[in-house]
């Protein structure tokens, strides 16, 4: 799951949405009972569905459910897995994260989990770079899951791919199958541009040397890449695949956040900061966070004014009327406008009460 897939899922409004949440296990034996908890799942929330509508009334979303249900593959479970279901969509997510276990009927779906996780979890992209196909993944630490939609994987069909290469004099093959790789490989950038607009997390490139070449040509996204990894894994499982990456991500993730402290350091000095929430919150609340740096475990019960401007801490983040992390509802603010963010260790922001937003101007 990414970005979009989340903005998707928040943009649907309307009773009932039913969320199934829970946490899944990867190996046996423990995943065994999975299956039978899912089951569960699916009958409370049918049970809870005949108790406010009719059987007749309730059955198109019954049978989406289960249908869904049956649809997991057990085979692929991660530590978590979503299903989201109304009467008119059906979308399941294997989630490298755990979930508490619970059957939410509302309104609109249960996201709350997943934005905390795609917020602080250490994410990025993984393009594995091929003609026959090129494949994108979302990581997250040392699970990649491929994406399957948003035209990915992706194949080279063109002369020199599945295609055949032109004949007859003068014509020079090498060049016009080169120059075909370029426009396949632009195609593929394009592609993941879509998605990074909506989600810019680091990018790994993998490929063999021709490749990696050909898309760096290309790519207007070179400056999200994080790290390259030279080498033929068109048929390396994610897994096996993720083993050999993410140690060069984390590597290069440590390495950035040493350049945040010290863009931190010259936005200082040239006085573009606002230290502590309630400030960043207004500075983001005007659409003037250009960065903003959080530490890894700062959590911000709050409640916020008819103004919508001042934040005012809260004791009890489940009591009526309190944003239970306000830190997740501006991260997401300063996202909606353009915004990055990043986090670094707990203690890297001390001197601005844990977070810091580095302003436009």
């Amino acid at each position: 799951m990414n970005k979009t897939d989340l903005q998707l899922l928040q943009a649907i409004s309307g009773y009932p949405a039913v969320s199934i949440l829970l946490p899944t296990h990867r190996t046996s034996p423990a995943n065994k009972q999975d299956p039978i908890r899912v089951s569960n799942l699916v009958r409370q929330a049918g049970d809870r569905l005949l108790q406010e509508f009719s059987k007749r009334e309730a059955e198109p979303i019954l049978v989406r459910l289960e249908k869904l249900a049956e649809e997991v593959d057990y085979r692929y479970a991660l530590d978590g897995l979503a299903l989201f279901v109304n009467r008119d969509i059906a979308h399941k997510y294997y989630l490298p994260f755990a979930l508490k276990e619970r059957v939410v009927i509302d309104e609109t779906f249960a996201t709350r989990d997943l934005v905390y996780a795609l917020n602080r979890l250490s994410r990025y992209w993984v393009l594995a770079l091929s003609e026959k196909p090129t494949r994108l993944f979302e990581g997250v630490k040392d699970t990649l899951v491929e994406v399957e939609d948003h035209g990915f994987p992706m194949t080279h069909t063109g002369a020199g791919g599945e295609g055949r290469l032109p004949g007859g004099a003068g014509v020079s093959r090498s060049a016009y199958r080169d120059e075909q790789h370029r426009q396949f490989f632009r195609q593929v950038d394009q592609a993941f541009g879509k998605l990074y607009a909506d989600d810019p997390q680091p990018l790994a490139v993998v490929g063999v040397d021709r490749y990696l070449a050909f898309f760096n040509e290309v790519s207007k996204h070179k400056n999200a890449i994080i790290t390259t990894m030279t080498g033929n894994h068109d048929k390396s499982a994610p897994h096996e695949l993720a083993d050999l990456i993410w140690p060069l991500v984390r590597e290069n993730i440590a390495q950035e956040k040493m350049r945040y402290l010290d863009e931190l350091e010259k936005a200082v000095s040239q006085r573009r900061f606002a230290s502590g929430i309630e400030h960043a919150w207004r500075m983001a609340h005007e659409g003037r966070v250009r960065l903003l740096l959080v530490e890894d475990d700062f959590h911000y019960p709050a409640t916020l004014d008819e103004s919508g401007l001042v934040l005012t801490p809260a004791e009890d983040a489940t009591a009526p009327g309190v944003m239970d992390d306000a830190v997740d509802e501006l991260i997401e603010m300063v996202m909606a406008k353009g915004g990055e963010v990043r986090f670094l260790s707990d203690g890297s922001l001390s001197d601005h009460q844990r977070i810091v937003a580095l302003t436009r101007y």
